[in-house]
This record gives C-alpha cells, structure tokens and sequence, in this order.
C-alpha cells in the first residue's frame, strides 16, 4: 500500500497544473453571480482523524494530519489511498503540507521536526529533521519546483525558517542575523498551514500571539523586514491565524481568539499596499474567530472565503461584511476553482461546492 501511495502521488503531482490567481482568461471575465449557499459532500470521515493541511493537485487532492497519516484523493475515481508515516516506533502530527511538479511534501510539529518528501523507493524520504524543546514548525510553501520555505515558532530569538533551493532534498535553516527579532511571546500558529504567502518572488509570514506581525521578503528569504498589524494580541491565543494574498498588493489576514470565538473585534484585517499596512474591516461583525482564509481565484479580490470550527463565511467586498453560508465547521481550505474547494478539519475531509 505504500509504494501504492507513493506512485499514486508522484504521478498526480507530475501532472499538476497551476491555476494562476489574478489572470482570468476572456471566459472567465464573464464574471459569475456572487455566492449565496455552499454544498458540503464529505469525501472521508474518521472520528480519530484531524486535518490542517491539504494540498490541491491538478482535480485531485493530497493532506497528512495527526497519528501520522497521510493520503491522496483521485477525484476521477472519488477513491482514497490512505498510510501511516512512522518515526522510531512514534507517528507524528503533521499540519503542513506541500507539493512542486514532482514532489509531495509534510512537516510535522513538535519535538523532533520532520520533513518528507515522496522518495525513490516506494517510501516517503526524510529530508529534514530538527531536535530543540522549542521547535514547531506551522507552515511550508515553494516558490517553485526547486525553491521552498517553512516557518515555525522562534527556537532563538527570530522565527525558525528553513529554506531548499535543489527541490527539497536539502533545507537550511536562517540564521537569526538574517531576519528580524521577534518580541516576547510572539509565535505562530499551526492552524491551517496558512502563515506562508507567496506571490512571485514576495513572501510574506504571519506571526502571532502576544505580538502579531508581517514578516516579508521581496526575493524569496534572502532578506527580510517586519511590517506592524492590527490585530487582536496580547494573549498566546490572540493573533493572526491565516493569511492569504491575491495578488502582489492586496492580501487578507484572519484569527482572533480561539478560547472566545464570538469575538470579532480586531480579528480580520486588509492590506492594499503588499502589507506594509493594514486596515482592520468588519470591525464588530460576523465572523468571529477563524483559522483559514482564502481568496476565491479569478475574483478580482473581492471574494473570500473562511472557514473555522464555527463554520464558514463569505465576503463579496474585499472582507469589508461577511455572510455566513454554513455552520459547518472546517479548519482548513484550498480552492480548486472559483466554485469548489477543499476543506478539512475534525473528523472529516469535504469538497465544497458554491453556489
């Protein structure tokens, strides 16, 4: 079943095609109705199962959660192939994930860190491994099939990054000289695997807790600045949770608190300028604390999806008001298209269809 599984994703992620976000083709400036319901077909259901991290691939889709396990969906076939990762007898949590046009990637948090990728033997292949009591790594994107990044909570005094440049067989991680100092208490969280955006040669980190912050890099981590943001702090469960970016300019963070998930002040914020500054919209509205955000593609920026334990909303305006679609509860999102997603969370993977 493991050389299976591998084959089965070395073959869908040689295939993988990227859907651009920003570039609408003549068809699709046509622009649809706005959304006013969601369809949420549960694809696989666990009760032991929790999921933070999917990836798209092509139609089809790969995740790795708790107890180790990680699989890929075949939509043409709506069938599952499903493994359990072991490290010295232990399984890990992995809430990162992903994938370049001839790997599939998964990072583990804790003590010790550990990053896969899909091997030459039929096995996932430890690529990277970090022992520290404070390590914990949150999230993990590439640039391109041969240049990647993860970030995770501080080990020193700046945030842990690791960086590939060969496809993911080496990582490195910063030196602290190299990034700016995070502040007491200023962390990240494991959410989602949304901390990471990236747009071209842009990349911006999101940082959370008793300080909540933009760290960016305008040529792929060679260098780096941090950008102040308004958002709800002062707690090690206050912060920015997800953020997304739809183009080089205009980005979205979410989060809140999820000890008070009603609350919904200071909890969703907007940039315009690449995250130099941000404005805190809906301010005393709906929704209240959410761990993914994710701008649907070819919408202009305007729409935008969240999803949390709480359910699922949706803004028309760039995130200035909100609707609720669902009170179905999801931790994580990613759009195949302009009307289905991905989402996962507790117990469950979905396909959401918009309508």
């Amino acid at each position: 079943m493991k050389k299976l599984l591998y084959l089965s994703i070395l073959l869908i992620v040689s295939c993988k095609t990227e859907n651009k976000q920003g570039t609408p083709s003549e068809e699709e400036n046509n622009k649809k109705p706005f959304i006013s319901s969601v369809n949420v077909q549960t694809i696989l259901e666990d009760d032991l199962l929790s999921v933070r991290a999917i990836e798209v691939i092509g139609n089809n889709h790969a995740f790795a959660g708790n107890n180790g396990v990680y699989g890929l969906y075949n939509a043409a076939e709506g069938s599952w192939k499903t493994n359990v990762q072991q490290y010295n007898g232990a399984t890990p949590e992995f809430r990162a994930v992903a994938s370049t046009a001839n790997d599939f990637f998964m990072l583990s948090v804790g003590n010790p860190a550990l990053l896969y990728k899909t091997g030459e033997n039929g096995e996932m292949k430890l690529v990277y491994k970090e022992e520290n009591e404070k390590v914990f790594y949150d999230s993990l994107a590439f640039w391109n099939d041969r240049e990647g990044i993860a970030m995770g909570d501080p080990t020193d005094n700046c945030l842990s990054v690791i960086v590939t440049r060969d496809g993911g067989q080496n990582w490195k991680k910063l030196d602290c000289d190299m990034l700016p100092e995070t502040e007491e208490g200023e962390a990240a969280f494991a959410a989602s695997n949304s901390n990471i955006a990236i747009q071209g040669d842009n990349t911006w980190i999101l940082s959370g807790g008793m300080k909540s912050r933009i760290f960016y890099s305008p040529d792929k981590g060679k260098s780096w600045e941090v950008f102040e943001t308004p958002m709800v702090q002062g707690k090690s469960t206050t912060g920015g949770y997800s953020m997304d970016f739809y183009n080089e300019s205009n980005g979205i963070i979410i989060g809140g608190d999820y000890t008070s998930p009603e609350g919904n002040m200071g909890n969703k914020a907007v940039t315009t300028d690449g995250g130099r500054t941000w404005e805190l919209v809906g301010e005393g509205e709906e929704p209240g604390y959410k761990s993914g955000v994710r701008y649907l593609p070819n919408s202009e920026g305007d729409e935008i999806v969240a999803v949390g334990f709480t359910g699922i909303s949706y803004s028309k305006n760039g995130g200035k008001s909100w609707e609720k679609l669902s009170d179905e509860g999801f931790y994580t999102l990613r759009f195949m298209n302009d009307s289905t997603a991905y989402a996962a969370g507790k117990g469950r993977i979905a396909m959401l269809t918009f309508k």
